[in-house]
């Protein structure tokens, strides 16, 4: 039992992950300032009654700009072009106050799912402009009592290939965007384009987070051009890759190369279930392909590694509701983890993003920022498994959402 201190508050009986009995977190400015199994205070108090706490949830690669869009569209399109077509004809008409509503949406959904942290890639092109960019920064400002909201600006039609889309991007860069992004599948000269994007990433010493290899020709592909750049340019570590749906496509010699090969390189890989499965395979009229990379045994095999929602309501995927536990959930389904696996798929919408990102201050941890949410269960294999209610979430140690527990009401005598 620890001597009285002052703290702003106490969080009572919170079960930690690995712990056989639950600890008291007190809270102060904001940050964890200490964590026992009893701790004397007089301070305001939560009981959070022997139930779950983790840090919450870290959501690496969605798409708030191009969300929730269905309505604007007939989804009579299954294939990727097919998709960034449709979003592109419709983001010429896209307001600053249009996507700051649907981004919001979204943004709030996620925050009640736990989740604490988000990277977001923001479109940026001459037909788009600045306006998404300018939406996006202001929901970082006005939900920051909320959620850590990151800006990843990205070349979605090519870059080489698309004049007026440089200049913008270095613009973004200059003005507020936290990581660099590319999509070379799209560009008439793909390797011209990850050459600048990289260029960018190290003269404003940002990170990089691409779109890569998206489908399911392992006949060819990007990745030993950005391992290769990863490496020339002492980047290990802040590089990632999203879809990377070719691993999946590999015999198992091949794919043990390419996870060494990617482990050595320090590049990361966001696995994006929803997206990824909606849009593989469709050319199969039987046996249907997954499309899905293993994240799970990949980290076993030292890739950080990441399960993300990707896009919500939109051409990419008809579905959605951002919440990162339900995706875990989908993604150990598909992906036949095992129950011995559950703990390292609740590690991909934990730990191992919010490795992905550098994410310096995160984990429930004493001097780190009082972020955490609660789930309705004592087990963390149990969250993958049943997918508990998240009964409430705190930033910089203050409430930020509650949801009661569901009353039954049996029937009387």
């Amino acid at each position: 039992m620890t001597a009285q201190t002052a703290f702003d508050l106490i969080l009572r009986r919170a079960l930690l992950r690995g712990a056989a009995e639950p600890f008291d977190i007190g809270v102060r400015g904001g940050r964890i300032a200490a964590i026992e199994p009893t701790i004397r205070s007089e301070a305001a108090e939560i009981d959070l009654g022997g139930q779950l706490a983790l840090p919450g949830f870290v959501d690496t690669h969605i798409h708030l700009d191009k969300a929730c869009l269905l309505g604007r569209c007939e989804h009579n399109h299954g294939s990727l072009p097919e998709a960034i077509r449709a979003v592109a004809g419709m983001k010429r008409d896209f307001t600053v106050e249009d996507v700051y509503a649907r981004g919001a949406k979204v943004l709030e959904r996620a925050i009640v799912h736990g989740t604490t942290r988000m990277r977001t890639h923001v479109e940026i092109d001459p037909r788009i402009a600045l306006r998404s960019f300018e939406a996006i920064k202001a929901l970082k400002r006005d939900y920051a009592w909320a959620i850590d909201l990151s800006l990843c600006v990205f070349p979605q039609e090519g870059l080489t290939n698309d004049p007026g889309a440089e200049e913008l991007l270095i613009q973004a860069l200059r003005d507020g965007g936290e990581t660099i992004g590319g999509c070379p599948y799209t560009d008439t000269d793909p390797n011209a384009h990850l050459e600048r994007i990289f260029d960018l990433a190290q003269e404003f010493d940002v990170d990089v987070d691409l779109h890569l290899d998206f489908d399911l020709d392992p006949s060819w592909w990007h990745l030993d051009e950005v391992c290769r750049q990863t490496e020339r340019r002492n980047y290990q570590g802040r590089v990632a890759i999203g879809h990377a749906t070719k691993l999946s496509a590999l015999p198992p010699e091949r794919m043990k190369a390419a996870t060494a090969q990617l482990a050595k390189a320090g590049v990361a890989v966001t696995v994006l279930p929803a997206t990824d499965l909606y849009l593989m395979g469709r050319e199969a009229t039987h046996n249907t392909p997954r499309g899905l990379t293993l994240a799970h045994k990949l980290a076993d095999n030292g890739v950080v590694c990441s399960v993300a929602t990707n896009n919500v309501l939109n051409p990419f995927t008809p579905f959605g509701d951002a919440s990162l536990l339900r995706m875990a959930n989908f993604y150990a389904n598909v992906a036949h983890a095992s129950v011995g696996d559950f703990d390292t798929c609740l590690d991909l919408v934990t730990e191992l993003p919010a490795r992905l990102m550098n994410l310096r201050d995160y984990g429930i941890r004493v001097g780190n920022p009082a972020d955490l949410i609660v789930l309705d269960t004592q087990d963390s294999s149990s969250a993958i498994a049943e997918l508990p209610d998240i009964v409430m979430g705190f930033k910089n140690g203050r409430q930020t959402f509650e949801r009661p527990r569901p009353a039954l009401f049996r029937p009387g005598p």
